[in-house]
């Protein structure tokens, strides 16, 4: 650990010496719990993941909020056709419903046009963050899932500090050099004493269609050397499968047939 100079901006230490205030919710929400889908890479699936998971949970009755805190790169509403603008009144920020019953914040929902840059510093970023967690009328959730931005940036940082998350989903590929990456952001979880509930490894595999034989696309898989490295269990390993890709792009996600998460649904269960 290096030397504090008393400046918290920018730093990860969860430590005595730290003078943040925690942030509230709004008076009307009630959250159970708090999972934020993170890894140390860009473009390895973690709003897929996110979504798929939360698709899951509603499919067992629970109440699920997504907040796309990928704000540079927001890709939820896309994947579920969420068009609308948010709107609120007095006390905050009114949540988009998708068709299972969703709750979804995303900047792309405030923007005038979706493909529109977001050319925004680190702590103006960071506050924004701050206000999908305070002025959101989330309501009562049981679980509210976190779309993490890419890497160990003040962004990142600001969520752990402020958000209180419970639990960690770290996304990964069979790829040594987003193993690498990922082992960035468990060592980050790790550091300031957030628990991981474990690993999920996408773009995994690619099926046959006529076989149904599984294809490794890459020589070595290194997910598993990542899980024993940090002492993780690898929750689910998610193929290359163009039906989800196309459905995604459709903004139809829901109706995709979702299954391949029971295990990291049951390892957050309430």
């Amino acid at each position: 650990m290096s030397e504090c100079n008393g400046n918290c901006s920018g730093c990860a230490q969860d430590c005595s010496s730290r003078t943040q205030e925690p942030i509230l919710p709004t008076s009307d929400t009630k959250i159970k719990k708090i999972v934020g889908v993170l890894s140390g890479k860009g473009g390895v699936g973690k709003s897929m993941v996110t979504s798929l998971l939360a698709i899951e949970l509603v499919e067992k009755g629970y109440k699920v909020g997504i907040m796309d805190a990928d704000i540079t790169g927001p890709s939820i509403p896309k994947m579920f056709g969420l068009n609308t603008q948010l709107y609120g009144d007095e006390e905050g920020i009114f949540p988009a419903v998708t068709t299972l019953g969703i709750k979804v914040v995303s900047i792309n929902m405030m923007l005038e046009n979706e493909d529109d840059a977001v050319l925004w510093r680190g702590p103006i970023l960071g506050g924004l963050i701050k206000q999908f967690y305070t002025e959101v009328h989330w309501g009562e959730l049981d679980y509210l899932l976190i779309d993490m931005p890419p890497g160990t940036s003040d962004v990142a940082i600001s969520i752990i500090q402020q958000i209180p998350v419970d639990d960690f989903v770290m996304v990964t590929t069979p790829s040594k050099l987003v193993s690498m990456v990922v082992g960035k952001a468990i060592n980050m979880a790790k550091q300031v004493n957030k628990p991981i509930a474990g690993l999920v490894e996408n773009l995994a595999y690619v099926k046959c269609d006529e076989c149904g034989h599984e294809i490794n696309i890459y020589t070595n898989d290194e997910t598993a050397a990542t899980a024993e490295k940090y002492g993780l269990e690898v929750l689910a390993k998610l193929p290359i499968d163009p039906i989800l890709a196309n459905l995604a792009d459709e903004g139809q996600i829901e109706s995709y047939q979702v299954g391949a998460l029971a295990k990291l649904v049951e390892k957050i269960s309430l």
